[in-house]
């Protein structure tokens, strides 16, 4: 199935901290390609795969589950670790799931996570109904492009296949399950005006992780897709920050100090 233009995936071979990134749920690499051409600039290796059944229609991704997406970013960790010293993981919405979901199974192999706006629950309405229309309607109405910014918008489906959307369901649950085996340093950036993922995604979380594990910044300019709106910045800035205050490297390999970032 051909790619949409800008879909792509993107990897990036630079010092020996890396930084695996995981796009969203009906999005693709596009939503996550200017955090991934910052976090290139200041010297990391980069991967930013795309999941299988996104970047190209809402038809193939029917065909898709949360076992395959997983999947994917699991083959592109064990192609940084062949590579690199120390993965740092970072996502948005289900990429931040899915981010979790690799902490919790590869444990030490992860140095630390930043996570953009996670899902963990069905905390909205269309949420809450995505199992039922999942065995009943083939698609649903899609939720990309939430941002704020004037003239920004996102490549995302304009559909969503309800077999993905119920499957979705249950790559929350067993997230959720083995939250307490998260051990590394987790950093949460939430948009106080989302109107994708509620607030109780970010309760299961603080629930689950000690305060001084857990560091939570809130954006106030910006919607869902933040990475694409008005407080990106400040998200990307933060996650480099955060990744020489806990890489075994610090700023002296593989993360470029110049030009001020």
């Amino acid at each position: 199935m051909p790619v949409m233009p800008g879909a792509e995936p993107f990897f990036h071979s630079g010092g020996g901290t890396a930084v695996l990134l995981c796009h969203g749920f009906t999005g693709n690499p596009s939503s996550m390609r200017p955090w991934a051409d910052y976090l290139a600039a200041a010297g990391l290796t980069v991967s930013l795969p795309r999941l299988p059944g996104h970047g190209t229609t809402w038809q193939e991704m029917a065909g898709t589950r949360w076992e395959d997406w997983y999947a994917e970013v699991d083959r592109a960790y064990e192609e940084l670790r062949g590579r690199t010293g120390e993965i740092f993981v970072m996502g948005l919405s289900m990429g931040a799931t899915l981010a979790l979901r690799l902490a919790e199974l590869r444990g030490d192999g992860v140095a630390g996570l930043v996570l953009v706006n996670p899902t963990l629950t069905p905390d909205g309405v269309l949420a809450r109904l995505a199992p039922l229309f999942g065995r009943f309607v083939p698609s649903i109405k899609g939720i990309g492009s939430d941002i704020k910014k004037d003239g920004a918008r996102e490549l995302a489906y304009g559909r969503i296949p309800g077999p993905a959307a119920a499957s979705l369901g249950r790559l929350w649950k067993v997230t959720r399950q083995r939250l307490g085996e998260v051990t590394q340093p987790v950093l949460v950036y939430r948009s106080a005006d989302d109107h994708v993922v509620g607030p109780a995604s970010l309760e299961i979380l603080r629930a689950a992780l000690p305060a001084g594990q857990l560091t939570v910044r809130e954006l106030g300019n910006c919607y869902h897709v933040a990475t694409l709106d008005n407080d990106a910045d400040e998200i990307f800035a933060g996650s480099l920050e955060f990744v020489r205050a806990h890489s075994r490297s610090g700023r002296s390999e593989g993360v470029n100090s110049s030009d001020g970032r």
